[in-house]
């Protein structure tokens, strides 16, 4: 009896020992969807774009967005003669809100927003002969539904409450001020690599041009180098004959 007992206790201890390690994974997988799920929870969308604008042509981007949202455009142009273009913002109902002529970069904010498609144009007609690369990010904030977040926080909070024992108010709060700044590094960051990009074919350009007329130079200077000794060897050239 005592043989079957300690059977007994130990496959007791062991069955528990495995309930508990299911519970530990199946939180970990809880969190790891709250996590995975934030991104999409926060109604904040972020797009980049990199292109090539040909000569004598304009292209234009449509963005969606929502009643009284917010909406971020900043653009460099990061290759081409001049580094220059024409950008214009159309809001829906196709009333430029932002236009600029000629310029290599910029940012602008257009807040609060209309519901409706936005367009974002960028204009090289005024050049006939150089493309350009143009590299954009657009940064929305307010897509989403809030009821439908608001019911999946609700549920949530629920399950914090019986296994966690957290205030979901708090989480959801450092959360959500995570996500934005770790949003807005990744956005100074690709803004970092199209101005490093930018630098890189400027100092490119530059280097051809330097090359080329530095051979140019090189071979202008053989070939006076060349005339000269021609000329000097035809002074001393003397042709007739002298008798002895």
């Amino acid at each position: 009896m005592s043989t079957v007992t300690c059977k007994r206790v130990l496959a007791n201890i062991f069955i528990m020992v495995f309930l508990v390690r299911i519970q530990k994974r199946l939180l970990i997988l809880i969190l790891f969807g709250w996590c995975f799920g934030l991104g999409f929870a926060f109604g904040e969308e972020n797009s980049e774009f990199t292109f090539l604008l040909q000569s004598g042509k304009s292209d234009c981007f449509f963005q969606r967005a929502i009643q009284n949202g917010t909406m971020e455009v900043e653009y460099q142009v990061i290759g081409g003669a001049g580094m220059d273009v024409d950008f214009t913002i159309l809001n829906p109902e196709g009333i430029p809100m932002v236009e600029e002529t000629r310029r290599s970069d910029g940012v602008h904010v257009v807040e609060p927003t209309v519901e409706g498609d936005y367009q974002v144009c960028f204009d090289n007609s005024f050049s006939h002969f150089s493309e350009k690369m143009v590299f954009f990010e657009l940064y929305v904030d307010g897509q989403g539904g809030n009821v439908d977040v608001e019911e999946d926080w609700g549920g949530l909070e629920e399950v914090d409450e019986n296994m966690l024992q957290y205030k979901l108010q708090d989480m959801r709060e450092y959360m959500d001020s995570l996500h934005k700044r770790l949003e807005r590094s990744r956005q100074m960051q690709a803004v970092l690599r199209a101005s490093e990009a930018r630098d890189r074919n400027l100092l490119e350009d530059n280097l051809w041009r330097v090359s080329f007329w530095s051979c140019a130079s090189v071979l202008v200077m053989v070939c006076v180098a060349l005339t000269q000794v021609y000329t000097v060897r035809k002074l001393f050239d003397d042709k007739r004959r002298v008798c002895t």
